[in-house]
């Protein structure tokens, strides 16, 4: 039972069930990506029990959802007293001190960050507030003995705070480094915007060159002004773009996107990244309407494209995907990349003539084109039944990235399988895996190059291998099950053909039942 529930002996029984079924039901649209009516849930259950923290935490996660924050406030404020609290909480309350004007709580909150993960946030977070003041900024950020993270958030951070200082000139040519060495395109968008603030509209030009950066330069010189508030908004933008490399559901990333938005609204760049975290972490209607909010005359509109197709081949909604990456990709300045992503959505339907289509399409557009594009037109055309196409294509790949693992594999496994020059076959196979040598997928690429040259004793350690690396892989299982039969272990073999069919899909299972049924014959 809830604690705050328990304290409640007094409350009449409906009252108490009205409670609790509100609760459930909470928990059920949450599960089910409903954050809007999960935070209605939670806000009728905090208001029942006004002290329990465990509403409180299921009330604040939701309420940072759905962007409520009056409801993430009351919460904040129960969990603020229990030694369990989300460290993130404090950014919570400092971005709310900061949009009300209030220094010392926003000074206060930061305290509850020391010793922490996000301890690296303080000195920055502190230096826009010390600026808003009239201090001395550049003298609070971190020194040489910080993490690589915080060096480089602070490194980012100084050169803001310089631009914000008006003091460009020192900025700029640590601005320049950065961006040579691989910095993110959004440091390049934040220091624009704060050079035309700042009135330097020349230097903000130059940083959005080109045909790519012309939606861009509309930008300059709208939004707010240099201060705490945008310097937080950019900071926690960042944070978010890291965030969003990985492909895991993050919390953090959507209270960073959200909180970055309270602070700066017009910023659409953080409804692209929200989206993306709110997709990923299953709030499927929510992502969607967040990109809705960003208009068609946008600098962003094309990346809001992008993020609802993506959005809905994660809600399992791939025909609307397909439709609208079709669009994208033959609509007026698609580039590589909206062909290429609409050829991907196609060979996930299974559609790989059409995929075929769509790469070689990508080729004749502007973007950038590397080995992937002939990679993965060779792979449609294999699985369309079109080898002899297929070939060439993959070998053009092999040559543009001699060095990528990946191309090599596909190349010496597609040879084994079509029965196409073997010897060659396997040293692409053995290159594959000197480059990737803990990679279960190679070795079992490898290993089933033996098998299929008749040294089925050479493939069996390699297979046994592979299949202590990956456990649950199907393929690899059912092959090593063929090498153990093969070599009359036939208990061994079905037991390996038992565990890959825990996994296999619809073809495969038909193919290992046959196996498990009949042993290995001229069928299978």
């Amino acid at each position: 039972m809830l604690a705050g529930f328990a304290l409640l002996p007094a409350t009449p029984a409906r009252a108490q069930t009205d409670e609790l079924t509100a609760y459930a039901r909470a928990r059920a649209a949450e599960a089910d990506g409903a954050s809007d009516v999960a935070a209605a849930g939670y806000a009728f259950a905090l208001t029942k029990a006004p002290g329990d923290a465990v509403v409180a935490l299921r009330a604040y996660r939701a309420a940072i959802a759905v962007g409520n924050f009056a409801l993430a406030d009351r919460a904040e404020q129960v969990l603020a007293k229990s030694v369990d609290a989300p460290l993130d909480t404090a950014l919570v309350r400092f971005t709310l001190a900061l949009k009300a004007g209030d220094r010392v709580t926003a000074a206060a909150a930061l305290g509850r960050l020391k010793g922490g993960p996000l301890d690296f946030l303080r000195p920055i977070l502190g230096a826009w507030l010390a600026f808003d003041s009239g201090g001395d900024p550049l003298g609070l950020l971190g020194g040489g003995k910080d993490s690589a993270l915080a060096r480089r958030y602070n490194l980012e951070t100084r050169v803001l705070l310089l631009i914000a200082l008006r003091r460009s000139d020192e900025a700029m040519p640590d601005l320049m480094a950065m961006l040579r060495g691989g910095a993110t395109e959004d440091l390049r968008i934040n220091a624009a915007l704060m050079l035309a603030q700042t009135g330097e509209r020349d230097k903000a030009k130059s940083l959005l060159d080109g045909d790519r950066m012309a939606g861009l330069r509309r930008l300059l010189g709208k939004g707010p002004k240099p201060g705490a508030a945008v310097g937080t908004a950019r900071l926690f933008l960042s944070l978010a773009a890291d965030l969003s490399q990985e492909d895991a559901p993050s919390t953090i990333a959507i209270l960073l996107t959200r909180t970055a938005l309270l602070l700066d609204p017009a910023d659409d760049r953080a409804r692209l990244y929200l989206a993306e975290a709110l997709s990923k972490s299953g709030m499927d209607r929510l992502a969607l309407d967040t990109l809705a909010q960003v208009r068609r005359d946008s600098p962003f509109a094309r990346g809001a494209a992008t993020g609802r197709i993506a959005a809905l081949r994660r809600a399992g909604r791939l025909p609307e995907a397909i439709a609208l990456a079709k669009t994208q990709a033959e609509g007026r300045g698609s580039t590589t990349a909206d062909a290429q992503g609409y050829g991907d959505l196609l060979a996930a339907d299974n559609q790989f003539g059409a995929a075929a289509a769509a790469y070689a399409a990508s080729m004749a557009l502007p973007g950038p084109g590397d080995w992937t594009i002939p990679y993965r037109r060779g792979i449609a055309l294999d699985r369309a039944g079109r080898w002899d196409e297929a070939l060439p294509l993959l070998r053009r790949a092999v040559e543009l990235a001699p060095r990528e693992a990946e191309a090599l594999n596909t190349l010496g496994t597609a040879m084994v399988e079509h029965g196409v020059n073997l010897e060659e076959a396997m040293l692409l196979l053995e290159r594959a895996s000197r480059l990737k040598p803990d990679d279960a997928a190679i070795t079992d690429s490898l290993a089933w190059a033996l098998y299929r040259r008749g040294d089925i004793a050479g493939a069996l350690p390699l297979l046994e291998r592979a299949a202590a690396d990956d456990p649950g892989g199907s393929l690899v299982n059912e092959h090593l099950g063929d090498a153990y039969w093969r070599l009359g272990r036939r208990y061994e073999a079905r037991y390996a053909w038992r565990a890959a069919a825990i996994y296999a899909d619809a073809g495969a299972a038909t193919r290992i039942a046959g196996k498990l049924a009949n042993g290995l014959t001229a069928a299978n």
